[in-house]
């Protein structure tokens, strides 16, 4: 299906330009991926390191925690050495940092406009925002919500998240700001879900998607593919974050897979391969294995799909829906295109031809 027909249509916010790698959200931009930098602002050789390697990686977003006035500093010095992915500054209680992370060139300030004093304060963050067109992404999550927030459901409910985001959203109304992103988060999958379809429904405003302390990799990419997935699905979404207890290289890794399995990216390589059998007589595991890892490396500019598959019966049959493939024999492969048989190699030689016919698209 076009995901193009059944996404919600959200108010899109601009991150960056001047320099900076310009990345929309919402609208009819596409589904960005984002991960966060886990290296203390007071160490910026480290920040500057991870953040080149996330953007080789591609990261269409870095956030970063400033924790203090003095750390607001690293977003312009990363900026300086040549980072142009748009850099968001995660906020904490003191609304001076937020200014002096808009001095210092963010490109949008996550913060939760409640916890930052009183409305004076909230209205000083926004005006700044507006001053300096960067937009405000209200962060709300289960460990965040207001005291009369909690006390009425007595636990982080979907409403009580939905609730949150409403006062927040109302805070900045009241200053007449409205470049505005909105993420409801929970570490509760279901919970999530319910929160951010609640939106979804009552706000014109671009979402960003995540389960928050989703875990370990392995854990958390299952976890956030059931949450992010299913309002993906929904068409609810416009940007994302894969939350792990991994590196960050690894929140972007499979952030992209996920757009990749709902076919919402517009470039890259699927592959689909069969789960084995008696009937396989080749290593299938070792060589999908060794095939998604030479292929993360070649850089495509469209939607490649390319199959192996362990024996004939699921062979050119059952994948004739991808561009090429092969599949295996004893100790060979039949590769093929569109359908068709067109050469026969051995299996020291599978893996190759296909890097080599992904190359040539």
């Amino acid at each position: 299906m076009d995901y193009t027909k059944i996404r919600r249509k959200t108010k899109s916010v601009i991150l960056g330009g001047n320099g900076i790698r310009r990345c929309g959200i919402g609208g009819d931009f596409a589904v960005s991926v984002q991960t966060m930098l886990n290296t203390s602002p007071s160490d910026f050789e480290r920040c500057l390191e991870q953040a080149r390697f996330l953007q080789k990686a591609g990261a269409d977003i870095i956030r970063l925690t400033v924790p203090a006035k003095e750390d607001a500093s690293v977003i312009y010095r990363l900026h300086s050495e040549g980072i142009t992915v748009p850099l968001v500054a995660d906020i904490h209680f003191d609304y001076k940092i937020a200014l002096e992370a808009v001095s210092a060139g963010a490109d949008k300030i996550r913060i939760n406009p409640g916890n930052i004093g009183g409305e004076d304060r909230v209205k000083a963050v926004a005006k700044a925002c507006l001053t300096h067109n960067v937009p405000i992404r209200i962060g709300v999550n289960s460990g965040s919500l207001e005291a009369d927030i909690l006390k009425k459901y007595g636990t982080p409910t979907s409403e009580a998240l939905y609730d949150s985001a409403m006062y927040h959203i109302s805070l900045l109304h009241k200053c007449d700001f409205d470049n505005i992103v909105i993420s409801v988060k929970s570490s509760d999958v279901r919970t999530m879900i319910g929160a951010y379809r609640m939106l979804s429904a009552n706000v014109e405003y671009a979402l960003h998607l995540g389960v928050t302390e989703a875990g370990s990799k392995e854990r958390g990419t299952v976890k956030s593919a059931v949450g992010i997935g299913a309002l993906l699905c929904d068409g609810i979404g416009d940007t994302i974050r894969v939350s792990l207890t991994s590196p960050p290289a690894d929140e972007i890794a499979e952030g992209r897979r996920l757009l990749d399995v709902l076919g919402i990216s517009d470039s890259g390589i699927e592959v689909v391969s069969c789960p084995t059998c008696g009937r396989t007589k080749v290593d299938l595991i070792a060589l999908v294995n060794e095939f998604e890892a030479k292929a993360s490396e070649i850089k495509v500019n469209k939607k490649i799909k390319v199959a192996i598959m362990g024996c004939a019966v699921n062979g050119p049959g059952e994948a004739r829906g991808a561009d090429f493939g092969v599949a295996c024999g004893d100790g060979c492969g039949l590769i093929f295109s569109a359908g068709e048989i067109q050469k026969k190699v051995s299996e020291d030689k599978i893996i190759d031809t296909l890097i080599e016919m992904c190359r040539q698209i």
